[in-house]
């Protein structure tokens, strides 16, 4: 008789409780994350099936998948079970989906609202570990017609210059332009250099005829709007 507290191999389980059976059976809504994962990898280690480990994962980062996409191949490795290839197959996968959600976002016609801009740009900066100050730059119609990349900074602060912001409006014909930034912290609302980056930049706007819409703040899980809140805009 087995001992109640051995682990059973996933190949021992139900059928329908096996993650890939269960995906084929009941559908992929089904599945957990952490089943999901399994079947990334296979399988587990002497201690941990595939889905025990998988669930360990999860749990050392707050549960959560965006944490894990942060991770890098040598940091997935450090769990027993997770060699190179495994590590990259997670790696891949999750990256998938960023890019995923980032086209869908980028068939939007046009700017209406706020919310657009976050599920435009939260896949390029919701996880990132440094900030970074991104333009997009709209013609009459509100349609994103270019976003770029100005400055990468460290933790708690990038650089914005002026000139550069307005150089790319222009040569693009631009009409207006959104001005976003992520704050790797997770502090949600603006810094006193958020407020006075954006009056300046609000007022460089003015002379050339180029509105500034709004400026964004991206968090891994929210946004802050400077429009919305009526603040300086």
């Amino acid at each position: 008789m087995k001992p109640i507290n051995e682990k059973f191999s996933i190949k021992q389980w139900s059928e329908n409780d096996r993650p890939r059976e269960k995906l084929l059976n009941k559908g992929r809504n089904s599945l957990s994350d952490a089943e999901l994962l399994a079947i990334l990898i296979g399988s587990g280690n002497r201690n941990e099936n595939a889905v025990d480990l998988c669930k360990r994962i999860l749990k050392d980062h707050t549960n959560k998948l965006s944490e894990i996409s942060k991770l890098s191949v040598e940091q997935l490795q450090q769990y027993v079970g997770i060699g190179e290839a495994k590590a990259i197959s997670i790696i891949a996968a999750l990256e998938i989906g960023k890019r995923r959600r980032l086209e869908e976002a980028l068939n939007l016609d046009k700017i209406k609202q706020s919310n657009d801009v976050f599920e435009l740009m939260h896949p390029v900066l919701g996880d990132l570990s440094h900030e970074e100050f991104w333009i997009l730059l709209l013609n009459n119609s509100n349609k994103v017609i270019g976003k770029h990349s100005l400055s990468k900074g460290g933790i708690t602060g990038t650089v914005v210059d002026a000139r550069l912001v307005f150089k790319k409006a222009i040569e693009k014909a631009a009409v207006s332009i959104i001005l976003v930034h992520n704050h790797p912290s997770g502090a949600l609302y603006p810094s006193n250099a958020d407020i006075q980056l954006t009056k300046s930049l609000k007022s460089a706007g003015e002379i050339l005829q180029i509105k500034v819409l709004d400026h964004i703040i991206v968090t891994q899980e929210s946004y802050y709007s400077f429009a919305d809140e009526g603040n300086v805009l």
